[in-house]
């Protein structure tokens, strides 16, 4: 079983708030994106897109592109150079099961805004130019993009996406204990599409060096996704490529995946000889990954006590043509409340759009709002409070694993303390009960929950004789505050202040962890951290044993205490030495170590792991406009340790926010007639700004943890999830108007 975190010396560092290391250099620009490096030959490559949504490329014409001066090539599929040809060379570490997207592969056009060429040019501008001189002839067929008008075509993904759980077997007979359950409520949910909008857009810059190799700076999640991806498709060897991505401006799932981008940069290197870099615009983000539409029913039936009899939760989702993109939808639903007749249904639709893909809590966001709704109708239903009807079906296992505990669960405590600070003991139970002025005011409550996962991971530390500690692996910081955590972590092992440790991420010639998602970097990269440092610390342990009349003589490791830069005897301060006499003495240059950590298997095998949260909201709704300003969030966190208390209530404040715009903002609207996403900028698709964004407050409730040593559950996703139900619920209670179809515009309250 793990034993729980705990340094070798004191913990100064973990546990405090500490401010992001790499702050500095973002505010003051000198951190670079992958759009951002340079190269004394760079060439710039601008992506035509397709102006249909399904059918064919008749014929292409880049005559009038090619004669632009600067021009380089006019890359399409009529003389593209060849790649690999085999699905699996395609696909990359998170991908679901089918046939990948090759850019520029064939005549066949599979979604709107597909890439149909590259340009390439001396600069960007005559690049851009030049595109816009490549006339494509089409033969269009009518696009299939309306899930709801498919759903007659839904299947169940005949092969699952790898680290996704299908719905479990049904228990009991739902149907049959709804039918003829005292207190029924049923209804149909559903989130509209969403798109990614981070701040950078993809890029990637592939330099060639003058060995011939490739240094590939590019947008992604996890440096070793993009090296792999690139010695398959491209037939190189590992030493012949490495990449680089020190800085992320923004992921959220969007950089999970090597996209096409980087496919046509290096496919343009390789065919020029020259150093390429291609960027997207603002629009082409809307021609990959997104949150995609899941059409959800929900039926549960009670006791007039609250008691739940009956849960059925079904949803169909819509995929791309050539992926099966799975998500955990409606698990959820048995994870949260216990239930002895319970039925779990997820199925696909193909439509012509491309794959979707992880976006911030992908599959939570969706199921909970809907599962968290139909709970908060049930709470009226039986004229129960919401916290109280929850509170009585609250479970201890996952009925979903075969009834395995948690390892943890504050889920109750999260309640006590949200509702506590939020004042939920003075609320009015009836919907409209509540005005001030000319705005309804509502409160609502959900529950928020996130698996608490640890990947393989490996890190490397390095201590050297002026006393500087460095660690690293190829994991990046997508903005969550890894370098700082990691820094603290290593700082604490070794006894050493902060700014004696470097972190190094996102680079391949480090050692190798998992992609930056699913909310695991913390316990997988931090523990590999902390096991190299360890043993960096038992090495100069033994050097210091061995020196002249050393004052650690016939000491223990067990006994040693690494604090203030020196070892110490714990008990006898007194007997000590420095890290950097003793490297200094035993005329070492460095002393370095390499560790693996990965899940424990016992703990696993015995126990599930969740990070839980209470979400308390308050809106206030202009009863003659429909408009909902939320104005106030309470939410209550159980995640384990906390390593750092001011990057983890930023990863919570930055989730409520999305949480936000989920509710009441986001919608990717398409027009089935031509199958596009019309509103593909940032002016059109909404997203909240600081005016949306009222008071936040943060509860980190006591959790002790023993899933993985830090004792850590990850956070980047747990502040988005129920914050749309809580939302939604408080808009019934403020109205008396139940909205089961976000967003919630106006139009929807008047």
């Amino acid at each position: 079983m793990t034993q729980t975190f705990s340094s070798t010396g004191r913990d100064t560092f973990v546990g405090s708030p500490r401010s992001r290391i790499d702050g500095p250099a973002k505010v003051t620009g000198l951190a670079k994106y992958a759009g951002e490096f340079a190269a004394p030959d760079l060439t710039y490559g601008y992506v035509v897109s397709s102006a249909i949504a399904k059918g064919r490329i008749v014929a292409i014409d880049s005559a009038k592109a090619e004669a632009v001066p600067g021009v380089l090539k006019v890359i399409t599929h009529e003389n593209r150079p060849r790649t690999a040809w085999r699905d699996k060379n395609f696909q990359d570490q998170v991908a679901p099961p089918g046939s990948p997207f090759r850019a520029l592969y064939d005549d066949l056009i599979a979604f709107s805004g597909q890439p149909v060429a590259l340009v390439v040019a001396e600069d960007f501008e005559t690049a851009r130019y030049a595109a816009s001189l490549v006339h494509v002839t089409y033969a269009a067929q009518e696009p299939e993009t309306d899930l709801g008008a498919q759903r007659g075509t839904a299947y169940e993904p005949p092969y699952k996406r790898q680290g996704i759980k299908p719905p479990p077997e049904p228990w009991g007979d739902a149907d049959k204990a709804f039918d003829s359950a005292p207190v029924r409520v049923k209804g149909s949910y559903s989130l509209a599409d969403e798109h990614h909008n981070p701040m950078e857009p993809h890029a990637s810059t592939v330099v060639v060096e003058p060995d011939g190799t490739y240094t590939v700076y590019d947008k992604i999640q996890g440096v070793s996704n993009s090296h792999q991806y690139l010695i398959n498709v491209f037939g190189l060897k590992p030493d012949q490529v490495r990449v680089l991505n020190p800085y992320l401006g923004g992921g959220f799932g969007s950089g999970l995946r090597p996209q096409y981008q980087l496919f046509l940069a290096m496919l343009a290197a390789q065919e020029l000889k020259r150093s390429v870099r291609v960027t997207l615009t603002r629009d082409q983000m809307w021609s990959f990954t997104y949150r995609s539409e899941a059409l959800q029913t929900i039926a549960l039936g009670a006791e007039p006590d609250g008691t739940l009899t009956a849960l059925r939760h079904d949803a169909v989702q819509g995929t791309s043509q050539y992926e099966d993109y799975q998500e955990v939808v409606v698990n959820w639903s048995g994870v949260l409340y216990r239930c002895d007749n319970v039925a779990l249904g997820y199925r696909l639709v193909k439509l012509d759009t491309p794959t979707p893909g992880d976006m911030r809590a992908p599959g939570a966001v969706t199921g909970v709002f809907a599962i968290e709704t139909a709970m908060d109708e049930l709470a009226y239903a039986t004229g129960m409070d919401p916290i109280a009807l929850r509170l009585k079906n609250y479970t201890e296992s996952d009925a979903t694993a075969e009834g395995k505990p948690f390892g943890s669960k504050e889920l109750r405590r999260c309640f006590e303390r949200g509702a506590e600070r939020f004042g939920w003991a003075k609320r009015n139970p009836e919907p409209r009960s509540t005005r001030e002025g000319r705005e309804l005011v509502g409160w609502g409550v959900a529950t928020g929950v996130w698996e608490s996962m640890m990947m393989q991971s490996s890190a490397i530390a390095t201590l050297t004789p002026d006393g500087r500690l460095t660690v690293g692996n190829s994991t990046g910081d997508i903005g969550t505050g890894t370098y700082t955590i990691l820094t603290q972590i290593a700082a604490d092992t070794l006894g050493l202040p902060m700014d004696a440790v470097t972190t190094k991420l996102g680079d391949t010639r480090l050692p190798e962890a998992p992609v930056a998602g699913g909310s695991w970097t913390a316990a997988s990269s931090g523990t590999a951290v902390m096991k190299a440092c360890r043993n960096v610390g038992a090495q100069v342990f033994k050097l210091a044993r061995g020196l002249e009349n050393s004052p650690l003589a016939n000491v223990d490791f067990d006994r040693a205490v690494f604090a203030d830069g020196r070892i110490a005897v714990a008990g006898d301060p007194g007997r000590s030495v420095s890290l950097v006499e003793v490297l200094q003495a035993a005329g070492v240059d460095k002393v370095e170590a390499v560790e693996e950590a990965g899940p424990d298997k016992d703990f696993n095998q015995a126990y599930e792991a969740y990070t839980h949260s209470a979400i308390f909201a308050e809106v206030k709704v202009d009863a003659e406009l429909g408009q909902v300003r939320v104005t106030r969030i309470v939410s209550a966190i159980a995640a384990g340790k906390i390593l750092n208390p001011k990057t983890a209530r930023s990863q919570i404040l930055g989730g409520v926010v999305m949480g936000i715009g989920s509710a009441l903002e986001e919608e990717s609207m398409l027009d089935h007639r031509i199958g596009r996403f019309m509103n593909h900028n940032l002016g059109e698709y909404h997203v909240p700004v600081n005016a949306d964004i009222y008071d936040i407050d943060v509860i980190f409730v006591d959790e002790e943890d023993k899933a993985n040593p830090l004792g850590v559950k990850g956070l980047g996703e747990i502040g988005i999830v129920g914050t749309a139900a809580a939302i939604t619920n408080a808009v019934f209670h403020a109205t008396g108007k139940r909205v089961r179809h976000l967003p919630i515009t106006p139009d929807k309250l008047l």
